[in-house]
């Protein structure tokens, strides 16, 4: 049986990712309420992966041999969660906070089949190299803090401030392709070769 993914997602970060898992996919938009009470950032990538997994079955039921994929990501600090930035300067504090610092990225993951539905959460602790205010002010005019949780993309600009990580490199872009990997293959055996 052939295996399609279907992806509720229309991040280019995610999309580039998920053809590493090397099978068909189709991306569906999974527009939800992404309101959600206070909880631990596991809890809350968790809820949110489900919600995008469950708007997107809405629209595309999967068939047999399917896997729906669901997925959100979080930065999160000493527990604290930091979103999207609603400003530059909202950005600033953003990375003046994770300076000298260690944070986590958190992704939650949701898989659909016909057959069950699954929830994980994958963590990735990320080392930021003490910044001045002049390298904050200098990354900030990239522009790439836009639209990014904890206002920075590991992939960019931002890679010269990171010092180490621990766990999966792609976790902190948003989709942890070797956890997937893993959880697509106790869903049926995939992967498995002859």
């Amino acid at each position: 049986m052939d295996t399609h993914l279907i992806l509720a997602s229309t991040s280019p970060r995610r999309r580039e990712l998920i053809q590493l898992l090397n099978l068909p996919y189709t991306c569906v938009s999974a527009d939800c309420d992404e309101t959600i009470a206070p909880c631990t950032p596991e809890d809350t990538v968790c809820q949110l992966s489900k919600r995008k997994a469950e708007a997107a079955l809405a629209v595309c039921p999967p068939q047999e041999g399917d896997v729906l994929i669901g997925a959100d990501t979080v930065v999160a600090i000493e527990g604290k969660i930091l979103g999207k930035p609603k400003d530059d300067e909202d950005a600033y504090v953003m990375i003046a906070g994770m300076s000298g610092k260690t944070h986590s990225v958190f992704t939650g993951v949701t898989l659909i089949t016909q057959e069950e539905t699954q929830t994980f959460c994958e963590e990735t602790k990320v080392s930021v190299a003490p910044l001045t205010d002049a390298e904050i002010r200098a990354y900030l005019k990239t522009g790439e803090h836009r639209d990014k949780a904890g206002a920075y993309g590991i992939q960019g600009a931002f890679g010269l401030h990171v010092t180490g990580i621990q766990g999966d490199y792609n976790n902190v872009v948003g989709f942890p392709v070797a956890r997937i990997y893993q959880e697509l293959q106790k869903l049926g055996n995939i992967f498995q070769r002859d």
